[in-house]
């Protein structure tokens, strides 16, 4: 028997309009209030300090805005975006940022699957091998960047340690053909913490029955690493990837401490060029456009990385 249920009614008798009811009045509009309470602080900070920047930063890029200047920004249309496309100093910057990344991912992905995969082993003392190997994730980068800033100075340990071979020491973060190589090399050891982590909870969710089943078809180790493991590890694989191009390619805080952007602007990334556009030239409406610019480079290279590894 179906079962009749009243209509909501007015003092007068009649029906009630069921906007009433989304108003807060009745269990489900007061729980629709109460929940809008509750998250109306956290809307209202990334409206104010993350929406309204990002907004605002992008109408500067259409500006010549200057700190220096009393006057408010002065439109100058798509003028900063054509700038760049003949800048001399942006495109090196582009270059030397992808030059980064490239050095940098390879074995940031590759060293801590390597790691992820010895810390997936049941053997005697393997939470402490697990925490000394995300020890350098949690270290902040400035922390990192300033010792690192030490071991490569001309009393440092690595000369220490070029001495000890035979090897004439040397200005490793001074000249144009090793600085950028040695900022990699330290930034490498920051991102492996944090990657074999991932890696190794991926390879905590790969089913056990998969590599059973495997070894009763006579897979070996290798033939159960390539039919199994990596690819019951692509989605964790994908995001990896995905997180260290987005970070490393807004690189700032090592580049700032270790090199300054030098020598002859030859690890001045597009992040660190930015700074220097926005806070040492005052050409805040330049430094936009650049922001943006990169902006959409990393979301095309992010998109095309999760694209491709989806399809497959």
């Amino acid at each position: 028997m179906a079962v009749l249920t009243k209509a909501p009614r007015s003092k007068d008798g009649s029906a009630a309009p069921p906007r009433a009811r989304a108003l807060g009045k009745g269990p489900t509009g007061r729980r629709r209030l109460v929940g809008l309470a509750f998250t109306a602080p956290v809307l209202a900070y990334l409206a104010i300090f993350q929406l309204f920047p990002v907004l605002y930063g992008f109408y500067l890029s259409f500006t010549s805005y200057s700190p220096l200047d009393r006057g408010a920004p002065r439109p100058v249309g798509v003028a900063n975006y054509t700038a760049l496309l003949h800048s001399a100093d942006f495109l090196k910057s582009l270059r030397v940022t992808a030059q980064f990344v490239g050095e940098v991912l390879p074995f940031a992905v590759g060293i801590a699957l390597g790691l992820a995969l010895l810390a997936n082993r049941r053997i005697p003392g393997i939470g402490l091998f697990r925490a000394g190997l995300f020890l350098p994730r949690i270290v902040p980068l400035t922390a990192v960047s300033l010792v690192w800033l030490w071991m490569y100075s001309p009393d440092g340990w690595f000369n220490d340690l070029a001495g000890s071979l035979g090897v004439d020491p040397r200005d490793w973060l001074l000249d144009e053909g090793t600085a950028l190589h040695s900022v990699a090399v330290m930034r490498v050891w920051k991102a492996l913490g944090g990657n074999m982590v991932l890696f190794l909870a991926g390879l905590q969710a790969i089913p056990a029955t998969l590599y059973e089943a495997a070894k009763m078809d006579g897979a070996g180790r290798w033939a159960q690493f390539r039919h199994v493991t990596l690819p019951g590890l692509r989605p964790v694989m994908v995001y990896v990837i995905t997180i260290n191009i987005v970070y490393l390619s807004q690189s700032f805080a090592e580049i700032f401490i270790l090199t300054g952007g030098g020598p002859l602007a030859s690890t001045t990334t597009t992040n660190y060029l930015i700074y220097q556009e926005a806070f040492q030239n005052n050409r805040f409406g330049s430094a936009s456009a650049m922001a943006f610019v990169l902006f959409a480079a990393i979301f095309a290279f992010a998109f095309v990385t999760m694209r491709g590894n989806g399809r497959k």
